[in-house]
This record gives structure tokens, sequence and C-alpha cells, in this order.
């Protein structure tokens, strides 16, 4: 309050030195005191507005008013109890303390001017505070009145937008009295929460203030954040303990006011003797006794005592925003003043001697208008519609031994600035409340990590979550994730789940041991066909070769050789000729090869059964029919392959979900129906071929090779069998490594079991390959 009067008395001295601001006029002042009472408050504007020590409504005692306005403040209640009171007189009103949008209704009060900034932004820099410290967990405590309601709904809304989360909210009664019970609740309460940061909105002349008061003592070790309306530098003695080291303050920005230290450094009881509010506050502060011989004078003060020689609790020579607004208010006034003495200047000549003359009332069209640059440049105005957003310094308090207490500016928001831009604050200049050597952290849940994402707690506020590891082939690469991502088709996530990898390309390449050694085989094996091709073209004439029918074997072992290359396509980087060319080449080969094996048993069965001469058998067997199952059953598969090739081809694909750090190259079916049908029909093919030579098993070895045939077509059966389940339960190269080996194993299946034995015959048993060696081995039978 001290600080208000002197910038008041101080702006007013200013202007009755100037010449060229109302010139031959001074002006003068009352002060009276507006206590935080209704009945109170209203009694002293009666006693001012009736001119007399006491209260008479509308009645004027004295012989002239000299009043033409009222500064009233600080908070906004006691300008509405003194604005329902003048608005019946007209009489103009300017009001230092914080905005209120309630008081800007010109119905209720048109006669009120309000010299503060609007605060509509103040939610937003709190909030930007936290999110700055990545505060999300905080608590809420306010004054229970229609500011404190309208400011915490303002709040919580901007927390809302921006995730962050109340805890709790305290609401405090600003007119409850007995409030010792109501003390220690609210206080329990505050430092039993798990929030390290508590915002406090309300002022210190309601109750609010008076309940903080008493816990100066006492450590709740909470970092606060409150307003500069909230004075709470109220401690006789500072220390390390007080509960408010460390308090985050928005206060309006505002200059300094050249001249006003040097005004408080020489104002004194002495310079202003007519001053009762300095002489008292002089009194209480400088130790002073009264002067028995003068009632009026001090003695015995503190030698060379000065306002800026008392501490922070006792007067803070450092000009607050609203000795700024008191002073602009009284340069307000002035102005309106002026140029309303020079209207009348123009409208009449005055005569020497005579007065100025006017109503209160007659200021509003002034100060409605008024225009002027404050101290440090910036526009001042009046009118409701014109009046700016509020720019906020944050303040830093500071409670230290010694009786030292200092406000410290640590950053500033300023919301007319582009946007990113407004909010600055020094993170190492701050001074952190008690128990937090450094930035306290004030959260529900700690920080996911990345690889982890947030999963919401059952029944509690957004900031508590849980930490969940990312599913498979998900990534969180920041910290407090809401969701994972999904790594591209060409990317897999790491172990950790915190960044994605690129994907190996891979396919099954002569390069790898694997690929290396299925070719291998298949050219050792297609070499060994041939090999067995040129022992039976060597001894093409003996009794063994010829019993079988020659042409049949050697197109058996011609579509053999091509069965074992054929599985060098399968082999390599895909691309649409090879995917194309090794289903086809695979189907082709495959069936004339059986088809062969199935031609070679009706053979076998042809010449055992057509014995008579004249039987239908005979001609069949005599005419080649048997040969001709070859061309037959494979131009059926060529069809089949046609139809396959026509409407849904192979074609090359990648696989990117199989194997988690590759992308297969691989080649996709197409028509996996035209795939079954190729199959089929050689699952057909086999299984006639086998039930055939089952059925021819019993007759003579040495004449046919019906037992061999039965065991060729049981191994290439069980290989294709073992095939199906076996290659549906693989992915990627070993899927191809199973189908080659597959390829490779029953084939070499039909070389082993049909032509290794004959072999044998031929090289190591050559007296066996003879007329006299087949009768031999047959007379038992013909007996």
């Amino acid at each position: 309050m001290w600080g208000y009067v002197l910038a008041f008395v101080f702006a007013i001295e200013n202007i009755n030195k100037n010449p060229h601001l109302l010139p031959n006029m001074s002006l003068g002042f009352d002060l009276y005191n507006a206590l935080p009472s209704d009945q109170r408050t209203l009694e002293n504007c009666l006693i001012w507005l009736s001119g007399h020590g006491k209260a008479i409504p509308n009645y004027f005692c004295g012989s002239q008013s000299k009043s033409v306005a009222v500064v009233s403040g600080t908070t906004w209640s006691i300008s509405a109890q003194m604005g329902t009171l003048l608005e019946l007189y007209k009489f103009p009103q300017l009001t230092y303390g914080p905005f209120e949008p309630l008081l800007q209704e010109n119905s209720q009060y048109p006669s009120l001017y309000q010299m503060a900034p609007k605060e509509t932004s103040l939610p937003i820099g709190m909030v930007l505070l936290m999110l700055h410290f990545h505060w999300t967990w905080v608590g809420l405590v306010a004054s229970e009145d229609v500011k404190g309601i309208r400011f915490l709904s303002e709040l919580r809304g901007e927390m809302e937008r921006n995730g962050v989360c109340v805890e709790f909210v305290e609401m405090i009664s600003v007119t409850e009295r007995s409030y010792l019970i109501l003390d220690i609740k609210y206080l329990l309460r505050i430092q039993e929460s798990s929030a390290s940061v508590v915002i406090i909105y309300g002022d210190t002349d309601s109750f609010l203030g008076l309940n903080f008061y008493r816990w100066t003592y006492v450590v709740t070790w909470k970092v606060w954040i409150t307003t500069s309306q909230w004075d709470f530098t109220t401690s006789e003695k500072f220390s390390m303990l007080d509960t408010f080291h460390g308090t985050l303050t928005f206060s309006h920005h505002h200059s300094e006011i050249p001249g006003f230290k040097h005004f408080l450094q020489t104002a004194n009881p002495s310079k202003y003797p007519e001053d009762f509010y300095l002489t008292k506050f002089w009194y209480i502060n400088f130790d002073c006794s009264v002067s028995k011989s003068d009632c009026d004078k001090l003695e015995g003060c503190v030698p060379n005592a000065s306002l800026d020689s008392l501490p922070l609790h006792q007067f803070d020579t450092t000009m607050s925003e609203w000795s700024y607004y008191v002073y602009n208010a009284v340069y307000a006034l002035a102005q309106s003043l002026h140029e309303m003495l020079l209207q009348q200047a123009e409208r009449q000549s005055m005569e020497i001697g005579n007065k100025v003359k006017f109503q209160p009332w007659q200021l509003h069209s002034m100060l409605k208008e008024v225009h002027f640059k404050k101290s440090a440049g910036e526009q001042m105005f009046l009118d409701d519609k014109r009046i700016s957003e509020a720019t906020y310094d944050i303040l830093n308090y500071g409670s230290f031994p010694h009786g030292i207490g200092l406000r410290v500016k640590v950053g500033q928001f300023v919301p007319q600035a582009p946007r990113g831009q407004g909010f600055s604050i020094n993170d190492e200049a701050i001074e952190w409340a008690i128990g937090f050597k450094e930035m306290p952290h004030s959260v529900c849940s700690k920080s996911c990590d990345p690889g982890f994402w947030k999963t919401a707690q059952e029944g509690k506020a957004a900031c508590c979550f849980d930490c969940t590891p990312c599913p498979e082939n998900e990534i969180s690469n920041e910290t407090d994730m809401d969701l994972c991502i999904k790594c591209p088709d060409s990317q897999y996530a790491n172990t950790e789940r915190d960044r994605c990898l690129q994907k190996v390309v891979t396919f099954l390449a002569f390069g790898d041991p694997l690929g290396a050694a299925l070719a291998c085989t298949a050219l050792w094996l297609s070499l060994l066909t041939a090999v067995v091709l040129g022992i039976f073209v060597k001894h093409r004439d003996t009794p063994i070769v010829k019993a079988n029918n020659r042409t049949l074997s050697l197109i058996l072992f011609i579509s053999l050789i091509l069965c074992f290359l054929c599985s060098l396509v399968f082999i390599g980087r895909p691309n649409t000729a090879t995917c194309i060319l090794r289903q086809v080449a695979f189907g082709v080969a495959f069936t004339v090869a059986i088809s062969t094996v199935l031609a070679k048993t009706f053979t076998v069965i042809l010449a055992f059964k057509a014995t008579t001469p004249g039987r239908r058998l005979r001609q069949w067997l005599v005419s080649g029919a048997p040969n001709s199952v070859i061309p037959t059953c494979s131009l059926i598969q060529l069809i089949i392959c046609g139809f396959w090739l026509g409407t849904s081809p192979p074609f090359v694909d990648r696989d990117t979900h199989s194997e988690p750090g590759s992308i297969i190259i691989e080649c996709n079916k197409g028509s996996i129906t035209a795939f079954c049908c190729v199959l089929g029909f050689l699952g057909s093919l086999a299984l006639g071929s086998f039930t055939l030579a089952f059925l021819a098993r019993n007759l003579p070895d040495a004449f046919n090779e019906a037992k061999l045939l039965t065991f060729s077509m049981l191994v290439f059966c069980s290989v294709w069998v073992a095939f199906l389940p076996v290659y549906h339960s693989t992915k990627g190269k070993a899927m191809v490594a199973v189908e080659i080996f597959s390829i490779l194993a029953s084939s070499a299946g039909l070389l082993g079991c049909i032509f290794v034995p004959k072999c044998y015959i031929i090289l190591l048993r050559p007296k066996r390959n003879t007329l006299m060696g087949l009768r031999d081995k047959t007379s038992p039978v013909g007996r």
C-alpha cells in the first residue's frame, strides 16, 4: 500500500512541476482507506462525498467540491463497491487493480476506467511454463470468488488441451472468518499431494492471503506459481526455510519511471509533514519515538533512515505494476483535465481571476478519448475496446539469511509475439524451492523411454499411465509417445524398438552355402544320370537293357536329367522369366518322367498278360500303345500350364513380413488353384504308376522291372507327401530349398531304384546279363 501512495504523490508532484501540463494550476488529493469490508468501504466513500467527518448520503457539507475523479484499487471487488455508489453521481473512477471483465460492462459501470491491461493470456503463459519444465501433474488453489472460478475454468481448459493434468483443486473462501481450522485442512491436503507444483490465484486482501500468510515457516516442499496480485513477502525474517522460496510469479511487464527511485530515497516525514501515513510508516519501521513537545514530530529514528534501506518484506523500492498503474491513472486524469481546459478556453475568453468551474461528469468525454505515451513509449488508452493484452515478466523469488529477499526476472511471456516466440525463460537463473537441488519433476507417472508407449491407467487421469513395450515391428523414438509407429515395409524394428533398420534383400542365391550345395548336388546328379545313360547306351544290346524297352529308358534318362537341371532355375534372384520357367519346367519334366514310368509299367503288364497269340493285348504291345502315354500325359500338363500362364501367371513378389530383418524376393505362384492342379495331375500319375507296379510286382524279376518300379514310385510318393506340410510351414529361402530338395530327392529316387540294380548287374555281374543267366535265374519258376 505504501508504494501505491508514494507513486500517487510522485505523479502529482511531477505534474505540478510540468509547465506544459495544467499550467497555472496545481493538483491536490485526499487519501482514504479502502478496507476489505463492504460496510467500511462504502462508509469512507460517503464521508468523502459529504465533505464532512460523517457519512451523510446525498449531502455535501463543504462550500464547494474540489474533487474531480477517484483513483481506486487494489481489488476489483472494492472498485465494484465504490463504482456502484459513484455511478449515481457519474463520478469518474480510475481503478489500478487487475483487469476485470465484469467491470467492463458499460451498462453497470460506465463511469469506471481500468488502467491494467487484459489478462486473458495468463492461463496460456502458465501452461507454457509447465510444458517448458515438463510439469504435467499440478495442484490448483484459488479464491472462491467469481474471478478465481473463471480463472480456474480457463486454466483447466488450457491444461487439458496441452496434456497437463490436475491432481487437486482447493477453493478457499474469501469470507470465512474462522479460518484456523480450514487452514490446517488445506495445508494437510496440499502437503500430502504428490504434485510438486502448485498454482495459487487470488489476492492478499482475501482470506486466501490470510491462510497462506500463516505458512511462512512451514516447509511444504512445493514449487509455487502465482501472480503479482498475491504478495507473499510479508515475513519478518528471511531464511532458506521460507516455504515460498523459489516461487515463480507472473508480473505485468512495465518500465521504470525516471526519477522515482530518487524520490523514494529522499521521501521522509520531514519532507511531507502533513502525510500521516508516511509518519506512521516511519514510526513503525525505523524505531522512532514521538516527541513530547510536539506529537506530530518523530525523534530518535535510525540515522540516515530511508526507504531504500528497508528489506523487501518491509518495503520494495522496485516499482510494482500496480504503482505503475497508479502513476498512469494520475497522468490520464491530468491529460483529460488539460484537454478539457483547452476546449473551454477556445469556447470562451476567461477574465483574469476567474476560476475554472466544471462538473466531474464532464471529464468522461475526455477520458474516453485519452491517448498518450507512457514512460516506456507504450500507447495508453482508457477505452475498453482498445485496452491491450498484458505482457508478463516471470519473476523468481528468493528468501535468504540476514534479511535478504530478492525478486529476479528469469523469463518473459509476450502473447502478441509470433507463435513459438513469445515465451522465454532462463533455467539456470532460477533458485528452486527448498528440497530441490535441480529442476523439480511434477508428474503422475515417470516418462516412458523410447521403445515404450503410454497405456492409460483405468479410472485415473490421462497423465497417469503405464509404459508398455511397442508391438513387433513398431517403434517409439521419443519419450512419452501415445502410440507406437509401424516401420515401413522396407524396414524393421530393432530389439530396443526405438528405431527402424533397413531390411536386407535376400533370396536363395548361388553364393549362399545352401544355394551352392543344392546347385552342386543338382549338377552332380545330372552328371551321374548322364553316366548311367552312357552305360545303358554302351550295353544297349544286352538282354537286361533290351528286356525293359530301351526307348522308354532313354526317355526316362533324359527327363531325369531335365528334372535335376530344372532345380537350378529355382536358385538365384527371381525375375519374371525364371518365375514362369521354373514352374513350367518342373511340371512338364516330371510329367514326362512319371508318364514314362507309367508306360514302362504298362509294357511289363502287357508283356506277361498278352502271352496268347491273337489276343488284343498282344496287339497293343506290338503296336507300341504304351508309348502313347507319354505324349498324352505331357499334352494334358501343357494345357494346364497354358491355362495357368494365361489367367494368373507367376510373378516376382517381395515378402516383407516372414523374416523381421529381411525382404525376401520370391516367386508368387499367381493362381494357387493352377499350381494345385499341376501337383494334382503329377500325383495322379504317380499314384497310378505305383498301383500298376504294385499289382505286377510278383512277375518274374529277370524279365521285368515291376518291383523296381514299385520301389521307385514308393520313394517318389513319400517324398512329395512329406513335401506338402514342410513346404507350407517354411518361409523365404527355406521354402525354395525344400522344393528344390524334393525335386532332387524324388528324381534321385527314380534313378536309384530303377537303374542302380541294373548297373550293378551290367558292371559287376556280367554273367547274369546273358540269356543263359536269365534262364538259370528263372528255372524254378519255369518248373
